[in-house]
């Protein structure tokens, strides 16, 4: 499987745990912005299996216009997977998403494309 494509995705976060099975399991989080201005807020459990880089439909938890909407949907995801990984005995940190991390990069953008 190739690198996936990080086009679009402004913040991440990925915890290593293990599932019930005990087999490790990978999660994936994201908060992307799409075409047209859309905040996008992305799950994955284990996307390193897939055939394709490509996040999936059922993969995204939130699609909107509203940052702070998509920032309270990652967290809110962010703090549910973390409760669990404390639960199993990880005691690593898990830092919330900033929204800094996306107001940065989309000015970057922003002032790219403006001066063209």
């Amino acid at each position: 499987m190739r690198r996936p494509s990080r086009e679009g995705r402004y913040a991440e976060r990925v915890l290593q745990a293990f599932d019930d099975a005990g087999s490790p399991e990978r999660i994936v989080l994201w908060i992307e912005r799409k075409e047209g201005g859309v905040w996008a807020v992305g799950r994955a459990v284990n996307p390193q299996h897939r055939t394709s880089e490509e996040p999936r439909r059922d993969d995204y938890l939130f699609e909107g216009y509203e940052i702070d909407d998509a920032l309270d949907t990652a967290n809110a995801a962010l703090g549910d997977d973390a409760s669990v990984y404390e639960q199993d005995g990880h005691t690593g940190k898990v830092r919330p998403f900033r929204r800094v991390e996306l107001t940065k990069p989309l000015e970057r953008w922003f002032f790219g494309h403006a001066r063209r």
